[in-house]
């Protein structure tokens, strides 16, 4: 029920999945309903829920019915002769607990348990998010790879045949064909490469929703980052992620439930009271031989208190409460682990997304730049002020720059989904948003630079 929350929402939007690229959006609804890890998370939630069922069950009252049919032959040593009897029996009895410190406390640790399960699955939800974002993005990048890839080997051939053809005229030395062919071979295996790493990314999408997707859609060259206007200050996105983080709320349950637990062991030191009842009725007949009684029907009724009062359990209690605390213990610390942890990785996110703004444009600039300086050089080695050496290694600094500027672009709207991750802000919205920046079919991209 709960990964299908967004069915009825996208599903005029998951219809064109079948004759358009797929969107960001699109995905995520696939692998809310694909995914095994939420899944089993769904049912983990179902577990710790019916902790506090069982818990509170045991202190309402319990109710038991019993019945016997029994025949029973009985043979006499001094006198000659036997009896052969049959009885019935049947009945109720109940008892309800009146005092039990242990099983009190321990309903308040399943409480805990089971609100700290809603939160641990709103944590799932938050991850899943995230994973499909760096999947999804993981395959735009690889598309970008291998689109660079490609561009680069041909541009590397179209070197190594001109390297090729001035050495024939002899315009050139051996060592400069040399070059561009290491260079073409290079470029071979990049290409080759880029084209496996992409298809791995493929794949992984496809282990995230349970189906294969291959067109999707990503941001278009003219693509320039911004922070979200509630963003702005890192002081206050730390206080808002330990307020609202769902897994670090969970883990202080946790210390919470932990705590109880202490209580629950400690109980065992103290009495318990509990009222009890039954009703119950019996029935004998039958012949006798020799000697015998008759048995007349009975009723019986009963109620009364039962007080238990330990005293001596071989050290047991004692050390279940030392159990308990040391538990207790490593709740603790895994809460302050969690809460530090959880403050570096806000602000990590936060200076990613800040800085990310400027390493976008500059990655852009350094496209630029590097495609002027491959141009010119292919320019100069056309006039003979440039050598073939000059063109392969402004051609390596425009593959590895297109590179980085297609990872920058992503990096900075995967730090925006960990940093509302963070903050215990990541919703629906946050994807629809991200979404309606991708307007351009990646695939088409490929498959142009494929057909040149």
């Amino acid at each position: 029920m709960i990964r299908r929350s967004l069915t009825l929402a996208l599903a005029v939007a998951l219809t064109p999945l079948t004759s358009h690229a797929a969107d960001l959006l699109q995905v995520y609804e696939m692998a809310r309903n694909g995914d095994t890890q939420l899944a089993a998370a769904e049912s983990t939630r179902l577990i710790n829920k019916e902790g506090q069922v069982q818990a509170r069950a045991a202190l309402l009252p319990q109710i038991g019915g019993e019945a016997s049919l029994n025949r029973t032959r009985t043979s006499y040593d001094d006198i000659s002769g036997s009896s052969t009897s049959k009885t019935r029996n049947y009945g109720i009895n109940g008892s309800q607990t009146l005092f039990n410190w242990s099983q009190f406390a321990n309903l308040r640790a399943q409480r805990d348990v089971s609100k700290a399960a809603d939160f641990d699955l709103e944590s799932a939800n938050d991850e899943l998010i995230v994973r499909t974002a760096t999947t999804y993005f993981n395959v735009l990048v690889g598309i970008e790879s291998l689109t660079a890839a490609e561009t680069n080997e041909a541009a590397a051939k179209k070197q190594f045949d001109y390297a090729d053809k001035r050495l024939e005229v002899g315009l050139a030395p051996i060592t400069d064909m040399h070059e561009a062919r290491a260079q073409y071979d290079q470029a071979r295996a990049n290409t080759i490469l880029a084209r496996n790493a992409l298809e791995d990314a493929y794949q992984a999408l496809t282990e995230l929703t349970g189906q294969p997707v291959r067109d999707l859609r990503g941001l278009p060259v003219d693509f320039r980052p911004e922070v979200p206007a509630n963003r702005s200050n890192v002081d206050q996105l730390v206080a808002d992620a330990v307020a609202r983080n769902p897994a670090l709320k969970a883990q202080e349950l946790q210390v919470s439930a932990a705590e109880s637990n202490v209580s629950s062991a400690r109980g065992g030191h103290y009495p318990t009271l509990s009222l009890g009842g039954s009703w119950g009725k019996s029935a004998r007949w039958g012949d006798t031989t020799g000697s015998g009684t008759a048995v007349p029907d009975a009723t019986t009724n009963s109620i009364g208190l039962t007080l238990n009062v330990p005293i001596f359990a071989g050290g047991a209690t004692q050390s279940g409460v030392r159990q308990a605390l040391a538990r207790r213990d490593i709740a603790q610390d895994t809460f302050e682990q969690q809460k530090r942890a959880l403050d570096r990785n806000t602000r990590n996110a936060y200076q990613a997304l800040v800085a990310g703004i400027s390493e976008v444009e500059a990655r852009r600039l350094t496209v630029v730049s590097a495609q002027s300086a491959y141009d010119a050089s292919q320019v100069g080695l056309e006039v003979g002020t440039r050598t073939v050496l000059d063109v392969v290694q402004n051609q390596k600094t425009l593959f590895q720059a297109q590179l980085d500027y297609a990872t920058s672009r992503y990096n900075f709207l995967q730090a925006r989904l960990q940093l509302s991750q963070a903050i215990g802000d990541l919703e629906i919205n946050e994807i629809q948003d991200i979404n309606r920046l991708l307007t351009v079919d990646a695939s088409s991209k490929l498959q142009s630079s494929s057909a040149q």
